[in-house]
């Protein structure tokens, strides 16, 4: 009972930047091996120059960039002599950037540095890159500038530090445009709005190509959620002045899209967009890099313009429903088994209606859960309409089709369909006790009545009771009854991520007391290696948080961890744990576990986890003026006990 991989090739795979892919193979911004790329010919007459046309950075001048940036980050955070050495160093890039874009090392150089720049530098440098936008976007390197510049948004559009400023330049800026007319040049620069919307604007007259190319598409992506003032998870982490590499790749889990407001004509760019994906409407649902705009584009659409995404949603339901009928039923079903538009779908089931995915259900899916569920592409987009339930209506149906499967499907190494299900259950508040039942057969636990016990130990590892004990068990038997010796004996087996998701919705059901009982039947050791567990930690999140275990309850599962609070302490996900348990105990359970830590004091002040809990449970102040640790966390418990009265009113 494992899920396996959604696909057999490697997770963030691409292709190399010259290889063909669908609509957007010509647009890599390189040449195939063996022939030159010819300059592209515009409308208006204008030619591309040829690659060899563009400039390149010199070894000196990376030198100084690598330099300057070193430099500035020794510096003071704030002040003027860090102001200076900002606006110098962007002076420098103005007159490189293209260079810089399309280097390596400079690219990623240009991306910290577009992390510190003011409102102004920032505006030069997107100018200078202008001229050259559809080369940069579609480069490998220049992407990722484009994409930093416009993530610099939320941080400069309306931001008042940056009014301030700009009103103070205004006397400096006409100056420079007089002395640029002298000169005959052009010498106004284009606001940080009208540099985005005329972004916006050329990426819509050639809508197709952008979104087809393997690195354009990342710009338009991008685009999406800046014109719509919603950062998605996976563009929070990008590069931001000096944060760290490991920083940028670790998102929040389940964590809210950034907004922030825009103006009104982002809004109205967005809308344009919109239209640009009906127009071509069979591309974005079937070229894979295509697709995943219009994927962003839902999830922004469905925040922001709920009426666009509804008639996106539309287009795309309308468009397979016509395709060749599979010989079971709906063509829909063809596409759910598809990696590219199943994909797409997913989007689709995550932002529609609750009227909508009824009538989904009922024209499209009724009928046919089983079948995909047992499908190793199916079962995703079956995840994700479980996810999207949100009333009885709904789930009722659902249930009744899927509910006797659940072992199955198990079985087939799928169980984050039955993870989905419990959670729609959680959320409807209905045929808990139901599911609970079917869970204890699935796993084998549900008769004879002694095996009830041991299913904490069994959904956490998705290992039904035979195979987690070991047991050799002959067809038709009787099953033999749980013996407490044997299972106080064994460790706790490896918790998976599904198994920790699927014990937490359970203890968040209305009535969660077989899984506490399971729970409290663990022996220390074991509730320290659930702890302990990255995915196994999170339980203990649920016991301390879920609304439905009572204060007795959850003490009585907690009490099992005296004696392990030290382990606990010296653990990274542990220390975490034992933090949260400490930040709901009364001052007596305070007391027993600040006296417990004490006895290793020097072992946790050298541990790199336990001396933050040390200083959490202000260990020091404890052993040495015990009257004034108690004054202390007296106080605390009041302040705490008022809040939550406050909160409460």
């Amino acid at each position: 009972m494992g899920l396996g991989p959604r696909s057999p090739h490697k997770a963030g795979r691409r292709l190399p930047a010259g290889s063909k892919r669908g609509r957007g193979a010509k647009g890599s911004g390189r040449a195939p091996p063996g022939r030159r790329q010819q300059p592209r010919q515009f409308p208006d007459g204008r030619s591309e120059p040829a690659l060899d046309a563009y400039p390149h950075l010199s070894p000196e001048a990376l030198g100084y960039f690598r330099r300057a940036l070193s430099a500035l980050k020794e510096a003071p955070e704030t002040g003027e002599e860090r102001e200076l050495m900002v606006n110098n160093i962007l002076k420098e890039v103005e007159s490189q950037a293209l260079a810089l874009a399309t280097n390596r090392t400079g690219s990623e150089m240009l991306q910290e540095l577009l992390g510190f720049s003011p409102l102004k530098p920032l505006c030069r440098v997107w100018a200078a890159l202008r001229p050259n936008f559809r080369f940069v976007a579609c480069h490998r390197c220049g992407v990722h500038v484009m994409q930093s510049a416009l993530l610099q948004l939320p941080r400069l559009l309306g931001s008042p530090a940056e009014k301030e400023e700009e009103e103070e330049e205004v006397e400096e800026e006409e100056e420079e445009e007089e002395e640029a007319a002298a000169a005959g040049k052009a010498g106004t620069l284009e606001t940080l709005e009208e540099l985005v919307l005329g972004l916006a604007a050329e990426v819509c007259d050639d809508f197709l190509f952008y979104c087809g190319d393997t690195h354009g598409s990342f710009v338009v992506r991008t685009l999406l959620q800046v014109l719509g003032g919603a950062l998605l998870e996976s563009d929070r982490a990008k590069p931001r002045g000096s944060q760290s590499s490991e920083a940028q790749r670790a998102p929040a889990r389940e964590c809210k899209p950034a907004e922030f407001e825009v103006p009104e004509a982002f809004l109205n760019c967005l809308q344009d967009l919109s239209s640009c994906f009906l127009k071509d409407i069979a591309v974005f649902i079937t070229d894979k890099i295509s697709s995943f705009c219009l994927q962003v584009a839902l999830q922004i659409l469905h925040r922001k313009l709920p009426q666009c995404c509804a008639r996106l949603c539309n287009a795309v339901i309308g468009y397979l429903s016509t395709r060749n009928s599979s010989a079971d039923g709906s063509p829909l079903l063809l596409f759910l088994r598809d990696q590219t538009s199943s994909r797409l779908l997913e989007q689709v089931l995550l932002v529609s209606d609750p009227p909508r995915l009824q009538s989904l259900f009922k024209d499209h899916l009724q009928g046919q859960l089983q079948t995909l569920a047992a499908h190793p592409i199916a079962n995703f987009p079956l995840q994700r309409l479980l996810d999207a339930v949100t009333t009885p209506e709904l789930l009722s149906p659902v249930f009744e089709e899927l509910s006797p499967a659940l072992e199955a499907i198990l079985a087939q190494g799928h169980p984050g369909v039955v993870v989905a299900l419990v959670g729609a259950c959680r959320r409807v508040g209905a045929h808990q006790a139901k599911v609970l039942q079917l869970l204890l057969e699935a796993f084998h636990c549900a008769e004879p009545a002694s095996r009830q016990v041991a299913c904490v130990p069994l959904f956490a590892t998705l290992m039904a009771y035979e195979v987690y004990y070991g047991l050799m068990e002959e067809e038709g038997s009787e099953p033999a009854e749980h013996q407490e010796e044997v299972a106080a004996a064994r460790a706790l087996g490896e918790v998976t991520v599904l198994g920790s998701l699927l014990l937490q919705h359970l203890l968040h059901f209305s009535n969660p007391g077989l899984i506490l009982r399971s729970l409290s039947a663990l022996t220390g050791p074991q509730l320290l290696a659930l702890a302990q567990s990255p995915a196994g930690s999170h339980v203990l999140d649920a016991i301390l948080t879920s609304p439905s275990v009572s204060r007795k309850q959850r003490r009585r599962v907690l009490q099992t961890l005296k004696g392990q609070y030290v382990a606990l302490a010296c653990s990274r996900h542990g220390s975490r744990v034992l933090d949260a348990i400490w930040s709901g105990a009364a001052l007596g359970a305070r007391k027993e576990i600040a006296a417990e830590l004490g006895e290793q004091n020097q072992e946790l002040i050298r541990d790199p986890f336990g001396h933050h809990v040390a200083r959490n449970v202000a260990l020091t102040t404890f052993l040495k003026r015990r009257e004034a640790w108690e004054q202390q966390q007296s106080a605390v418990a009041k302040r705490r006990r008022a809040l939550n009265s406050i909160l409460e009113d």
